[in-house]
């Protein structure tokens, strides 16, 4: 039985639409997403850019982008929903109950406000700490991320802190009043690969000491393979594929999910290949989606059925579900 099968969910999120656009020129990027995230799991969102990851955790902390709206389904936490509710209250629930770690500390982060003082107005804000206390609360919100001499660090400005630096300062101003639940859009993207292997070992630390759940979302399966319990792979919209991390890489049953395997080099593997596997094609705009499948345009596996039925979603093994009419393909 895994962590999310043993207890209530903690994040729900059923049947969820997001839509940008007006009647008539409706794009809908995320098309009935249903996800379940426990306590203390981490639920890795795997996709290549274009698929809608960034679109549904946005809307789950209510920031969507100008033009975008939730159409359908319901998110909610610990059973209380999300939905709807107004920008004041989504103001109490974010930084409190959920908060969120972005691709780009230095877009996330202000130029002009040294680190300290911005990790302070997170207690200040969320809770009323005085300015004296909320400056003391900074220096141990950035001890607990791991950055040395605290005190010092907190009178520096973003561009004069590394990447990696950055990161940290962003999670720590995330953490700061201990979230139930942490989403990390990308956040390693950026980095080069030792900071990278860094921030995922403090992401480790990190929930296993305040048993935070949280939502991880990336382009790379490397990365997800480092940090998540379970991985929801997601197309256009929808998700294809979810399973526990080591049935999806042992045993992809999408062929969605077997080139995103296939396309990561293996480093431990005899013979280096000359050119590393890719998806043929590209990611669909969401105003010239294919009939059927999603992703029958660039699936070697397409039949006609493919072509012109939207798979259902099938559970294939103890915790694994497919939307695949091809599913035992190969098996």
């Amino acid at each position: 039985m895994t962590r999310a099968e043993d207890q209530s969910p903690l994040l729900e999120i059923d049947n969820l639409v997001v839509e940008f656009g007006r009647v008539g020129s409706v794009r809908r990027v995320v098309d009935g997403v249903s996800l379940q995230l426990a306590a203390g799991e981490t639920l890795g969102i795997v996709g290549e850019s274009g698929c809608g990851k960034s679109i549904l955790s946005l809307s789950v902390l209510g920031l969507l982008p100008s033009g975008a709206r939730v159409a359908g389904g319901q998110i909610r936490l610990a059973g209380e929903s999300l939905t709807g509710l107004s920008e004041r209250s989504l103001r109490q629930i974010r930084g409190n109950e959920i908060s969120m770690v972005f691709q780009e500390p230095m877009t996330a982060l202000n130029p002009v406000i040294a680190i300290g003082e911005q990790i302070a107005e997170v207690f200040r804000t969320h809770q009323n700490a005085p300015r004296k206390a909320a400056r003391l609360l900074a220096v141990e919100a950035l001890r607990a991320v791991g950055v040395g001499s605290p005190e010092t660090r907190v009178r520096n400005y973003p561009a004069q802190l590394s990447g990696g630096m950055r990161q940290r300062v962003m999670i720590a101003m995330a953490l700061a009043c201990r979230p139930k639940v942490l989403i990390a859009d990308e956040p390693t993207t950026a980095l080069d690969v030792t900071i990278q292997a860094q921030i995922l070992e403090l992401f480790r630390e990190l929930r296993q000491e305040f048993n935070t759940s949280v939502l991880f979302i990336s382009h790379d399966l490397g990365v997800i393979a480092e940090v998540a319990d379970r991985v929801a792979v997601l197309y256009c919209g929808v998700v294809v594929e979810e399973a526990l991390t080591a049935d999806l890489f042992d045993n992809p049953r999408h062929p969605y999910s077997r080139g995103l395997l296939a396309a990561l080099p293996q480093p431990d593997a005899e013979e280096v290949p000359e050119q590393l596997f890719e998806i043929t094609g590209t990611v669909p705009a969401p105003d010239a989606l294919p009939d059927g499948c999603r992703f029958n345009p660039r699936c070697p596996l397409a039949t006609d059925r493919c072509r012109s039925e939207a798979p259902p979603f099938l559970t294939v093994g103890p915790a694994h579900r497919v939307a695949c009419w091809e599913a035992g393909h190969g098996q």
